[in-house]
């Protein structure tokens, strides 16, 4: 057997109807901007925090839009804020603000 230094990713299925999406709900009812997110990953290839951490926005999106809030929270915890998401972003998304509101529901929402 040939080792090519791959193996196959654990598969990961999630039931969006029964995730509870509350964050995403109240985050847009905050920051309409956050719909119209694409997940491009312009922001997380300009970020600082990501040169060193593992901080993605677009992971964060992701987890906001399964309904991962403890995930979101922690991913939110790692962004140092700079704005450079927000300059890059082709649909104008509000990145830091979408950030600031995840940290704020970590006390809404009793993370």
């Amino acid at each position: 057997m040939i080792d090519f230094g791959y193996a196959p990713l654990k598969i990961n299925i999630h039931d969006l109807d029964k995730a509870d999406l509350s964050l995403m709900d109240w985050i847009t009812a905050r920051d309409e901007s956050f719909r119209l997110c694409i997940a491009c990953g312009s922001c997380t290839a300009t970020c600082t925090a990501g040169n060193f951490t593992n901080f993605s926005f677009r992971e964060l999106c992701h987890s906001i839009r399964r309904g991962e809030v403890e995930k979101a929270v922690r991913e939110s915890e790692k962004c140092m804020l700079c704005g450079k998401c927000t300059l890059v972003c082709p649909r104008n998304v509000n990145t830091r603000n979408i950030i600031k509101l995840v940290r704020k529901a970590n006390q809404n929402f009793r993370v």
